[in-house]
């Protein structure tokens, strides 16, 4: 039996005003954003943008910080290896007194320089007195002052050791620029994918509050009617379950942002080095609208695969192990050679060389005050010389292999990610005319159910297409917003 005259009224005017309200809460598909803050802000409800999370990690993530200690070490290295080239003084006496007799006093004193063309430069001052002294460090009591050469002729005249060193140092410093701009791509990227993870479960709880408000007003709605007598109460039944049905699943919403918001903090640091939690209320970005989808051209991915070609960490890691292997290559060809070394001392009786006296000297003095050594050596079968180099060889060809091959999986990275792009492009086109659509059955089904011709299961199931389709929206917004960092990243940049 139905109410008549003012019930009858009363009952519509309520049912109209529930209508409204549903209708604005359907209708709204984000909700509005305020200022940009960093998570240190007391303020809640306001907006914790990409840009700040990113700025966050690379200059505070413990992470990062370590990753920045690399090329710092690797300036240390090569200040290790220059300091092969450290000038060295060096000073010895040996004296022997016996039953007050003096047998001998020698004493030797001596500066090395090293020069980087391979060769050492010396001075120093020699006296050796006493009545057995060895006659070849027998000296006058004024002493005996020199300078000198140390010339290889062969085996380390182009390369040695030292000059090795330094390079294969150097090299090191662009292995560990090329290994912090990974480490720190690598970590700028998965915080951008976890900050578009957060960013799309606050949207999921956001449509599933409305979605979940919705019901509330429904089943208020219907449960008035049965009451008056205007709905069979079997109605009220179904408006109640879809209402827990959707309370449940808010709830499920609820716990996941929660989650995803702790993820995200754990990239968030003070300048202390303590770790920073995001206020509760605090809220992303938006999604990437219909605005911010765009489309690639083809010469911008070329473009992006060369430039990866050239900047991409992992290939700049390979190059700069060729150029230790290179270095390497050098040195030991070099070891094949024998070492000839020789040895020139310019002698002068009495205190050391001064400028003057170097300017006097002639050609007469040096034929007549100079101590000279030849020194040879040379193994015969050079077995373990030619095995290094050997051994070189094939790590130099593996290391080609390798750069050839991360050569190619940098370029096809770039070209596989830009058709992931363009295919989510199509899918959220397509999308969001699906939302669309579901809108219209929707609103058709609401009229419907207004008009008496339809039933509470028909638009709660049209609600749930409704809601369904956006959160699938949202969920290609944020896999859209994931694959424009993980472009950036494969070819060699930093997410942004």
């Amino acid at each position: 039996m139905r109410p008549a005259g003012p019930w009858r009224g009363r009952v519509g005017l309520l049912l109209l005003l529930g209508w409204l309200q549903l209708g604005s809460l359907v209708a709204q598909p984000t909700v509005p954003r305020p200022a940009v803050v960093t998570p240190t802000s007391a303020d809640s409800g306001q907006v914790f943008a990409l840009a700040d999370l990113l700025n966050y990690v690379a200059l505070r993530h413990p992470v990062a910080r370590q990753a920045g200690l690399l090329p710092e070490r690797a300036r240390q290295e090569v200040r290790y290896a220059r300091g092969l080239f450290d000038p060295a003084a060096t000073s010895k006496y040996y004296g022997k007194t016996f039953k007050g007799k003096e047998y001998f006093h020698d004493w030797d004193t001596q500066l090395r320089i090293p020069v980087w063309y391979g060769l050492d430069v010396k001075a120093g001052f020699e006296r050796g007195v006493g009545t057995y002294v060895n006659p070849e460090n027998y000296t006058s009591p004024a002493g005996l002052s020199y300078v000198g050469l140390s010339v290889p002729l062969a085996q380390g005249l182009l390369i040695d050791e030292r000059r090795a060193a330094v390079r294969q140092a150097q090299a090191l410093q662009g292995l560990a620029e090329a290994e912090r701009r990974s480490a720190l791509n690598k970590l700028l990227l998965q915080a951008a994918k976890d900050y578009w993870d957060w960013s799309l479960n606050y949207q999921r709880l956001q449509l599933l509050a409305r979605n979940a408000d919705l019901a509330d007003v429904r089943f208020r709605a219907i449960r008035q009617r049965v009451v008056l007598g205007d709905l069979a109460a079997i109605d009220s039944v179904e408006a109640l379950t879809e209402l827990q049905n959707r309370q449940a699943t808010l709830s499920q919403a609820r716990v996941q942002f929660r989650n995803a918001t702790l993820l995200l903090s754990n990239y968030l640091w003070n300048e202390q080095q303590q770790p920073l939690d995001l206020p509760a209320a605090t809220a992303p970005q938006p999604l990437p609208g219909p605005t911010d989808w765009r489309t690639l051209a083809p010469d911008s991915v070329a473009a992006l695969a060369q430039l990866a070609q050239q900047i991409h960490p992992d290939l700049q890691k390979n190059r700069a192990k060729l150029s230790q292997l290179s270095v390497e290559q050098r040195l030991l060809s070099n070891k094949l050679l024998p070492k000839l070394t020789l040895d020139y001392n310019l002698l002068q009786a009495g205190q050391p060389f001064s400028p003057e006296k170097a300017a006097s000297l002639s050609g007469s003095y040096l034929e007549n005050n100079y101590k000279l050594g030849v020194s040879f050596a040379y193994p015969l079968l050079l077995r373990q010389e030619r095995a290094k180099l050997q051994l070189n060889r094939l790590k130099t060809r593996e290391a080609e292999l390798d750069l050839q091959q991360d050569t190619r999986e940098v370029q096809t990275t770039v070209r596989t990610v830009a058709n992931d792009w363009e295919a989510l492009r199509e899918q959220l086109a397509l999308q969001e005319q699906v939302v669309r659509n579901a809108e219209r059955l929707r609103n058709g089904e609401q009229i419907r159910f207004e008009n008496g011709e339809s039933s509470v299961f028909l638009i709660n199931s049209r609600e749930a297409s409704l809601v369904s389709a956006r959160v699938k929206l949202a969920e290609l917004q944020a896999k859209y917003a994931q694959t424009q960092a993980t472009l950036r990243w494969a070819a060699g940049g930093v997410p942004e």
